[in-house]
């Protein structure tokens, strides 16, 4: 199965005075330690502050530790992962404990959203981006009746999920993409919490603040702007909160851009309801399930949840207009 390359939505900055830490140009200092690589194939950054750089490399060895266990579980980028042998074979025995616990948010989600979060639409992922991969392909997108065969194996009531076994359906996949930075972000800034860190920036394919900069004022973040990539659109608040964005013009299957990875797993289309769309809240794997989910629901909807879920939501639509949930 081929993976979803996720694009950055996020800038991040420093509070005081502007300083901009940017994930491209922060740089180690005698407080400022930084990590940067790859998770889950999205570009990843761990900016912690600790007065002793020995107990800082420790705690970004013991994290990238950690980052790699998850990776053998979620993976979809990895041959030997748990998730790419279910998604091979259709059943997992004595599933690990991480991916259980994400399928049974993910399961959460699902219903919260009304079924817009769905974490087996791996089939229209694989259909559309074989599709486009031909030569010549019809610029109109995949034959209605093989969308209709994809649609057809996508939907929870597929996963059949207890502490023992994972069982899929026949045809049935998963990709996690929606949930899986976002939730081993958690579990990054758990460890340094536990670890005795009171400031750091934790983004591994999601954004989470622990604490506030250590100035004492909050994070910087800055939403990209879907009509300028690069570019900032919006600056939010951070401290003590995740945000994660999904937007389909991060990852589009054709060069004119009219088929995009948010897709509706009713229809099995994608959704250009939004240019983009930002959460905030108080974890990483909430804001990034939500940030998915409700892309394709309409803003009185979305409203309502993010209220159930103390969440705020920022809109972006494709005539520039930009609007706040919360």
């Amino acid at each position: 199965m081929t993976p979803i390359r996720r694009r950055r939505f996020i800038v991040v900055s420093a509070a005081a005075a502007g300083l901009p830490i940017l994930p491209a140009a922060a740089a180690p200092g005698p407080m400022l330690h930084v990590w940067r690589g790859n998770v889950l194939g999205a570009d990843a950054v761990l900016q912690l502050h600790h007065p002793d750089a020995a107990t800082a490399r420790r705690l970004i060895a013991a994290s990238l530790e950690e980052v790699a266990r998850l990776e053998r579980q979620l993976s979809l980028y990895r041959d030997d992962s748990a998730l790419v042998r279910l998604n091979r074979v259709g059943v997992l025995e004595d599933p690990p404990f991480d991916l259980l616990r994400v399928l049974a948010d993910s399961a959460r989600f699902h219903a919260l959203t009304g079924g817009a979060f769905d974490v087996t639409v791996q089939p229209l992922w694989d259909l559309y981006a074989a599709h486009f991969a031909q030569p010549n392909a019809d610029a109109a997108g995949p034959p209605a009746a093989a969308v209709a065969a994809a649609v057809a194996r996508v939907g929870w009531n597929r996963v059949t999920l207890d502490a023992g076994r994972v069982t899929l359906a026949p045809g049935t996949a998963i990709t996690l993409n929606g949930i899986a930075q976002g939730y081993v972000t958690d579990r990054v800034a758990e460890l340094l919490r536990r670890g005795g860190i009171a400031h750091a920036l934790v983004d591994m394919g999601e954004t989470r603040a622990l604490g506030s900069y250590p100035d004492g004022g909050p994070w910087r973040v800055g939403l990209e702007d879907p009509a300028a990539p690069g570019q900032v659109a919006e600056r939010i608040a951070l401290a003590d909160q995740a945000v994660a964005t999904s937007g389909g013009y991060g990852t589009q299957f054709d060069k004119a851009g009219r088929f995009n990875h948010i897709f509706d797993p009713g229809t099995g289309g994608s959704s250009w309801r939004y240019a983009a769309v930002s959460v905030v809240a108080a974890e990483a794997a909430t804001a990034d399930a939500l940030s998915t989910g409700f892309s394709l629901l309409p803003a009185d909807r979305i409203a309502a949840l993010a209220r159930s879920q103390d969440a705020a939501v920022h809109l972006a639509y494709a005539d520039g207009r930009r609007e706040v949930l919360s």
